[in-house]
């Protein structure tokens, strides 16, 4: 029968396993991961390190530490002593003082000071996916044969949480090349032609403007012409379209993606929070995406925004979405900027079409707040 403190760790592993399985991003797994040790095992620091190719880390990943003290420390470790043994023996180092270690090669002034270790290869079969390590236990007697056994469960639980998330965002990455694909695709059907005859129009515009004034002055009119079907044929293209990433994966994972593509595009902090969600309707999902997507675009182009907060919350059967900006800002009852006064229009049609409504907190110099709610089904 086991002892009470094997069930409790029993218990402490089960809800770390669960902790992990909340989350699909390989940064938040890892994050998870970490935290989840630390508290398990009752230490002062944790640690999880994934390795590149080329002697340093791809990832690395502290818990316990404050971030002024992990900007003090420096540039990430390389491959050495005791991280190297772990990354390429691919066993268990427990030592109650980790600097007499025969290993140890020192560390920078700003880290903090550390005696027991114990430290954990996390392993995909023969592949090491990383090295996990704690150090520092809180008590008297150090790290134990039962703080390895947990640790080496946990390990063996994070290798599968953290090649699920490479996956996921594996898959997310094709989703997005095939919807790029798609998307050109339906632009090039529908607006090609329009755009071809619009150039060959504007040319013998060009060639007549000296010679025949008056036929110019036609061509150039039917320019006009050829100019507001393309645009309308565009619109009705991106209007129509209903995200493939909606279809395949809903609404949290189709924003995500948005997010994180236009985190990693444009130098703004762009972050995306969520909880409590189900699923919608697919008119009110799509809604929702549409307007996330226009204050998205009005953020980070129009209001010089260096920080944006997407967040998506379940409320009732329905759902609220809250964008919010540190930009510029302005007067929601006096738009001056045409552009952006479009974009409202639309983001309040797209709201009330889906049957929710949508509210504009903005003001000169405090950024904008937009926020959107659906009633559900």
């Amino acid at each position: 029968m086991s002892s009470p403190v094997s069930r409790r760790g029993i218990e402490a592993v089960s809800a770390a396993v669960l902790a992990m399985s909340r989350h699909l991003e390989v940064r938040e797994v890892l994050q998870t991961i970490v935290a989840s040790a630390r508290e398990l095992l009752g230490a002062e620091y944790a640690a999880l390190g994934v390795p590149d190719d080329h002697g340093g880390f791809a990832q690395f990943v502290v818990d316990g530490v404050s971030d002024e003290q992990w900007k003090a420390i420096g540039p990430l470790p390389r491959q050495h002593g005791i991280l190297a043994a772990m990354l390429h023996e691919a066993s268990a180092q427990r030592l109650t003082d980790v600097t007499q270690d025969p290993r140890f090669e020192g560390w920078p002034s700003a880290h903090p000071d550390m005696s027991d270790f114990l430290g954990m290869p996390v392993l995909d079969g023969d592949e090491i996916l990383g090295a996990l390590f704690l150090a520092n236990k809180k008590g008297p007697s150090g790290f134990g044969d039962e703080d390895e056994a947990l640790l080496r469960t946990l390990a063996a639980h994070a290798a599968i949480a953290l090649v699920n998330a490479r996956l996921y965002e594996s898959s997310r990455e094709l989703t997005l090349v095939k919807e790029r694909a798609r998307i050109a695709h339906e632009l090039h059907d529908a607006v090609s032609q329009k755009l071809f005859s619009l150039r060959l129009t504007a040319q013998a515009a060009a060639a007549l403007v000296d010679r025949d004034p008056a036929r110019a002055k036609d061509e150039l009119r039917q320019v006009a012409v050829l100019a507001a079907e393309a645009a309308d044929e565009l619109r009705a293209v991106v209007v129509e379209m209903r995200p493939a990433a909606l279809d395949e994966d809903g609404l949290m994972a189709a924003l995500r993606s948005e997010v994180q593509v236009l985190d990693r595009a444009h130098s703004a902090r762009v972050e995306f929070t969520s909880c409590q969600m189900r699923a919608l309707p697919a008119a009110q999902e799509e809604a929702v995406l549409r307007v996330a997507q226009e204050a998205l675009h009005n953020a980070l182009r129009h209001a010089s925004a260096t920080a944006v907060t997407v967040r998506l919350e379940g409320r009732g059967r329905g759902a609220v979405l809250k964008v919010t900006d540190d930009g510029c800002g302005f007067d929601p009852s006096v738009v001056r900027s045409a552009g952006r006064h479009l974009g409202l229009v639309s983001m309040r049609d797209r709201a009330s079409g889906a049957g929710g409504s949508l509210t504009v907190q903005s003001e000169p110099g405090k950024g904008t707040v937009i926020e959107m709610e659906v009633p559900g089904g």
